[in-house]
């Protein structure tokens, strides 16, 4: 998908239904019309790419919106195609979705869905566009260190790769694992197929299983179409279920199932849909210790648990913080100077414990770059306790406090000086929620605010 608008393909017999397509779609890209399924799959076979086509199924002959969908699949294989059906034929839309259409509409139209679909699909080729081209450019390193743990993830992962057994990558909160389940699928068979990350903490309970597994028209209140769930989106690729840990039983049984039988079942309907799927897990949590409470079912581990990968804290491999910083630093550069990190800087930055990992530390280089114009970073770039800057909060002075107990006066300096506001402290800190409590220690109140 260019940068430019999107473009879009409609096809329909029916002229009105043109005209509110084009009132509907207009506002998202340039929208192209046939009126017959010979001259849709004329276009699609010549030199315009379009981002999304959407068709409707019953059209007179010669062909129907099933020769459109195998003219996209086979002219351009990378574009959404939504399929547009009277009442009277879903059981056909069902079908066809099964054989590579993205949705499916009813008529008449439900303006809502039309538009939400719409973007829903853009959205789609969208990321499958940023995926390919960020497969052709020089790739950057997923993995940056050479520590000696770190060697032995980079041997794990080229091991595992060309397989496609579950993996479960093991690790505290921003040590990376999402780069891990990346390089895995890059690495792969999968490479040219999607990878669709999933962040299974911040998904309500009550979303998840349609967001996982899809639904029928009219499975629940709000319901207004079918949907592809994100398993079947992430067919001939990878699905990357972060937070694993998070998820409740339902869930959990369900993706048991999907594992075991390579097919789901779509909220509504009753009949399985089979899926080819790769299952790259991660979790911060013990998932035995969560099983042998009873809160995690240990069947379930058994299935994700084929293969581990383990990213140790950055607390561990501070070998690998030099490579980091050049790495961000360079990421991060202002009109393509090459940064400079002094030696006292990295010293500073060597040795500080790193409570956030490698997602704090690109936090705090990123930060220091964009207030230091001259691009030479000091120890006065970075705020305490890691430099010299001074806090601007009180509470920090008097004693000689140990380093953890800085961290933990600091980020509650932090939270007295945002009001108690928990997510605002944790953006200044460059951390997480979650790590954030881990700094400010028991006794604070993890409820949402």
């Amino acid at each position: 998908m260019s940068a430019l608008k999107p473009r879009i393909l409609t096809v329909d017999d029916d002229p009105h239904a043109l005209d509110l397509l084009q009132r509907l779609l207009g506002t998202m890209g340039q929208v192209d019309q046939a009126s017959n399924a010979k001259d849709a799959v004329a276009l699609l076979a010549g030199a315009t790419a379009f981002d999304l086509v959407l068709t409707d199924m019953a059209m007179p002959d010669p062909g129907d919106g099933l020769l459109v969908l195998n003219a996209s699949r086979e002219h351009q294989p990378e574009t959404p195609v939504v399929i547009v059906t009277a009442y009277g034929n879903i059981e056909g839309a069902l079908d066809t979705i099964q054989q590579g259409a993205f949705d499916y509409l009813s008529k008449p139209f439900d303006v809502d869905a039309i538009v939400r679909v719409a973007r829903r699909a853009l959205d789609q080729k969208r990321l499958v566009a940023e995926n390919r081209n960020l497969r052709q450019q020089v790739k950057q390193a997923r993995l940056v260190g050479r520590s000696s743990a770190l060697l032995e993830v980079y041997k794990q992962v080229a091991r595992a790769a060309p397989t496609s057994v579950p993996v479960l990558i093991t690790g505290e909160t921003g040590t990376g694992k999402e780069q891990v389940a990346r390089a895995l699928h890059e690495r792969s068979d999968r490479a040219a197929g999607p990878f669709i990350p999933v962040d299974c903490g911040a998904i309500a309970e009550s979303l998840m299983e349609s967001e996982l597994f899809g639904h029928a028209r009219g499975a629940f209140t709000g319901a207004t179409g079918a949907r592809r769930g994100l398993f079947e989106e992430a067919s001939g690729g990878t699905l990357f279920l972060d937070e694993i840990g998070d998820v409740g039983p339902k869930i959990q049984s369900q993706l048991l199932r999907a594992l075991q039988e390579g097919e789901i079942r779509r909220v509504g309907e009753s009949a399985a849909v089979k899926v080819d799927v790769r299952v790259v897990a991660a979790t911060n949590k013990d998932l035995s210790a969560l099983a042998s409470e009873g809160k995690f079912r240990a069947d379930l581990l058994y299935r994700l648990d084929v293969v581990r990968l383990h990213l140790p804290p950055l607390r561990e491999r501070r070998e690998d913080i030099p490579l980091l910083v050049e790495h961000f630093a360079s990421h991060h550069a202002r009109g393509g100077a090459r940064p400079v990190v002094t030696k006292e800087a990295l010293e500073r930055l060597m040795n500080y414990d790193w409570p956030g990992n490698v997602r704090q530390l690109e936090n705090v280089v990123a930060r220091a770059l964009a207030l230091n114009a001259t691009g030479v970073v000091g120890p006065g770039d970075f705020p305490a306790p890691i430099g010299d800057r001074p806090a601007k909060v009180s509470g920090l002075a008097g004693d000689s406090p140990t380093l953890a107990e800085l961290s933990r006066r600091y980020a509650a300096a932090v939270l007295q000086q945002v009001g108690g506001n928990k997510s605002e402290a944790a953006r200044l800190l460059g951390v997480d929620r979650k790590t954030l409590y881990k700094l400010l220690g028991p006794g604070v109140e993890t409820e949402a605010e």
